[in-house]
């Protein structure tokens, strides 16, 4: 037993140097290189999750901004809609006035038509039954003197 304590004792001194260069080498490792390169995958994810954070900023700032012409084009759409409506209405009721006129002139024109043709008709009358009289007359004058000379 004592001879494997001496070869195990002989091993450890002999791995002495191997084990503190292991741990020089850890430790050079350690602030060499881990330590570095923590530090800068610590700031490129700062970086990345405020690029991330900025970009969410902007998308929201973009989706407020899209709503807002949103609304302004449902507004303007309803103004032009609203003065589409008044022309509209303004429209049909120069057209309503304006057949009302025609209709109003078209009925004094009737009007002024019959009154002419009565008055045209009265004075048909009073020719007829001028001509009429006169006629008779004629008639009578043709008829006496025949009727005369026949009974003579």
């Amino acid at each position: 037993m004592q001879e494997v304590l001496q070869q195990l004792g002989g091993l450890v001194l002999g791995s002495l140097p191997t084990l503190i260069l292991f741990i020089l080498l850890v430790l050079a490792y350690q602030f060499l290189v881990q330590g570095p390169l923590s530090r800068t995958l610590a700031v490129r994810r700062a970086r990345t999750s405020g690029a991330m954070e900025e970009a969410n900023k902007a998308i929201a700032a973009a989706a407020a901004r899209t709503e807002d012409y949103a609304g302004k084009l449902r507004h303007a759409r309803a103004e032009i809609f609203r003065a589409r409506e008044q022309r509209l209405q303004q429209w049909a009721q120069e057209r309503d006035a304006a057949v009302d006129a025609a209709r109003k002139s078209a009925m004094q024109h009737v009007l002024e038509a019959k009154l002419g043709l009565e008055a045209e008709a009265g004075e048909a009358r009073k020719t007829l039954v001028t001509g009429a009289d006169q006629l008779a007359e004629q008639v009578v004058r043709a008829v006496i003197p025949a009727a005369a000379g026949g009974y003579r």
